[in-house]
């Protein structure tokens, strides 16, 4: 359901539906059934699910507990999934983070609305997960067990996190529409002096809002060199290349509520149909290609070298993904050449 209020079908109608169609995934099933994720997994409490406190800073003190797992954030057509351990988690009231090695997460726990610890049995043993939602009922993160992580440890969170009401049903808020690009062109000078003046790509939001831009009106009006419209397919063509030439990444993704980073090499890129998925051990991504109408190149200049990034927006004009160099060990210089070596589009540039 759109809005991602009330709706027509019963705990009890979900439940009934999801066993006729136990295999679809969750995402897929509720939009079929015009209802948001959250009711779907709400509609489970008392059946293997245990409505749990989202609050950040008593969650992810025990998700370290369970050892190495899955960490999965998605937005409308990505889904970014990394196995690793949440082993150093910086609390934040406004941001908040995870910094280990494998699990990378800027996390805004204003979103972190109704969390659920979810036991399933499907046909190869039980699966447990912790799943999270935002006030409209879209999923913000998830954490999937996998066989080695610590069964005893998600049962000692379930138990310490569990509400003390267990409804079946969620009062959900209207979903905020997209907010398309948004320029101010009366201070399109002031935005290119500031941003050359960057020292930090952390900086960049703090200058769009104080300029009262977002970050596609800004892209749209910045020019040459900070910012170029490239082809739709150059995202594809990014995680080829850097497969095939051992070049490592950073590959941003992330909805309002949470961004997860996966930070290093990438090795088996696989298309299926209207998917660009990387299937490797230790990190998956699965890109809705179809999706992406406007890619750019962006420079950013820092207090450690370039920036230069590649990053995808839908028709809405909300960002699918960001992909920059890996700059921990020595700056990104294949990175940065292959970047700067697209073309830019004709006529589509301020």
């Amino acid at each position: 359901m759109a809005d991602g209020q009330s709706h027509p079908l019963t705990p009890a109608a979900i439940r009934a539906l999801r066993l006729e169609n136990p295999k679809a995934r969750a995402r897929d099933f509720a939009h079929a059934n015009g209802i948001p994720e959250a009711a779907l997994v709400a509609a489970h409490v008392g059946h293997g699910t245990t409505a749990i406190d989202a609050t950040t800073d008593r969650l992810f003190p025990l998700i370290r507990d369970l050892g190495d797992v899955m960490a999965l954030t998605r937005n409308a057509s990505c889904v970014h999934e990394r196995r690793g351990v949440y082993s150093d988690y910086r609390s934040g009231p406004h941001a908040a983070m995870v910094l280990d090695p494998e699990i990378d997460l800027r996390i805004f726990p204003a979103h972190w609305k109704h969390a659920f610890a979810v036991l399933e049995q499907a046909e190869d043993g039980p699966r447990r997960s912790l799943q999270i939602f935002d006030a409209a009922g879209d999923a913000v993160h998830k954490v999937h067990l996998k066989p080695v992580s610590h069964v005893d440890a998600f049962d000692t969170l379930t138990a310490a996190l569990g509400l003390p009401d267990q409804p079946q049903t969620l009062s959900l808020t209207p979903r905020i529409p997209t907010e398309g690009p948004k320029g101010n062109p009366a201070r399109a000078d002031d935005l290119r002096r500031d941003w050359d003046a960057m020292t930090d790509t952390h900086q960049f939001n703090t200058l769009t809002r104080r300029l009262k831009m977002n970050r596609l009106g800004a892209y749209q009006l910045a020019g040459t060199p900070r910012a170029e419209r490239i082809d739709t397919g150059a995202v594809t063509q990014a995680l080829h290349v850097a497969a095939d030439a051992a070049i490592p990444l950073m590959i941003f993704v992330g909805n309002a509520g949470c961004i997860q980073i996966h930070g290093g090499p990438i090795e088996k890129v696989v298309p299926m149909g209207p998917w660009i998925n990387v299937m490797d051990p230790r990190f998956n991504l699965h890109l809705r290609s179809d999706h992406i109408t406007e890619v750019w190149r962006v420079w950013k200049p820092t207090r450690t070298g370039d920036a230069n990034s590649i990053e995808a927006f839908d028709k809405d004009g909300s960002l699918i993904l960001q992909i920059f160099g890996y700059r921990k060990d020595k700056a990104p210089t294949a990175w940065n050449a292959f970047v700067k070596s697209l073309p830019a589009l004709e006529g589509v540039s301020a």
